[in-house]
């Protein structure tokens, strides 16, 4: 059922420190493509919050600004209105406190998987030794090990994300992004990363905002779902306390009645939202 008070988390604990994030009142507006000198505002009233060990979700239809919203978050996109804070504090520029994993792939072609999961921590000046001690450690965490050597057109999708994965967790980021990190993957692929982040998650706890078209990987791996409704000016229109007990298998929770009834609660409210978000998108290729 969705969440009645702010405070509220998976159980119905109640969060006595500072959210890691949060969007007040945000709006994004851009000058149309289509129109030039015509503007749209993707996103408009966005109030939204991420505890500092919560695993949040944000679904919605294509098109509706779930993306523009972890830019903002990111602090790559500044609101056109609103502000957002990390822990208590305006963010003004970029977030150093978050690490962000890309949809698309964010491996650098000439280095192999451990140089490019070094890589971050040589930029922060870490002594090559240490920085490379510590992305084999990740590379073994995330099931790469002894394959740091493949460069990435030597490696599966698979291993490509697993690779992308460790390259964001080795800075050890208070705040994790992630926009649809594994939509290319087939679906047994797919699960395997869902847990594998499930279990990394549990271990360390950080704030995580999850941006994903998919309900059922919404659901199976967060503390809080987040429905946005369809654009222009997409907002929040629903909020929904996940109270399925952890830890999780995403295959197997989603055959429990409990999963089947937030389920069917999320998508009452999203359907009318994607059937609209995909009329604007056939109008558009008209």
């Amino acid at each position: 059922m969705p969440a009645s008070a702010a405070d509220m988390h998976s159980g119905g604990t109640v969060r006595a420190q500072t959210p890691a994030l949060t969007l007040s009142g945000v709006a994004c507006t851009f000058v149309s493509k289509e129109a030039p000198g015509q503007r749209y505002t993707a996103v408009e009233n966005v109030d939204l919050h991420v505890g500092a060990s919560e695993f949040v979700s944000v679904v919605g239809p294509t098109g509706c600004g779930k993306s523009t919203l972890l830019n903002v978050a990111a602090g790559l996109l500044t609101p056109s209105a609103g502000s957002v804070a990390v822990f208590g504090e305006p963010l003004t520029a970029l977030n150093r406190r978050a690490g962000y994993m890309f949809q698309a792939e964010s491996l650098m072609p000439w280095r192999t998987a451990l140089a490019n999961v070094t890589a971050g921590l040589e930029f922060r000046g870490t002594p090559l030794k240490e920085a490379t001690a510590q992305a084999q450690d990740w590379l073994a965490r995330v099931g790469l090990a002894g394959f740091g050597d493949r460069y990435p057109h030597q490696m599966s999708g698979g291993m490509r994300k697993r690779a992308s994965l460790a390259q964001t967790l080795v800075l050890d980021p208070d705040i994790i992004l992630m926009d649809e990190p594994f939509s290319a993957l087939d679906i047994q692929t797919r699960q395997l990363m869902e847990n594998e982040v499930l279990q990394l998650w549990q271990a360390k706890r950080k704030a995580v905002l999850f941006i994903t078209h998919d309900l059922d990987e919404a659901i199976a791996m967060s503390d809080r779902v987040v429905v946005m409704s369809a654009g222009p000016a997409s907002h929040p229109m629903g909020e929904f306390v996940i109270d399925i007990p952890r830890p999780r298998d995403v295959a197997e929770i989603k055959s429990t009645p409990r999963f089947r009834e937030l389920h069917a609660g999320i998508w009452d409210v999203l359907r009318a939202e994607v059937l609209k978000g995909y009329q604007q998108q056939l109008q558009k290729a008209a």
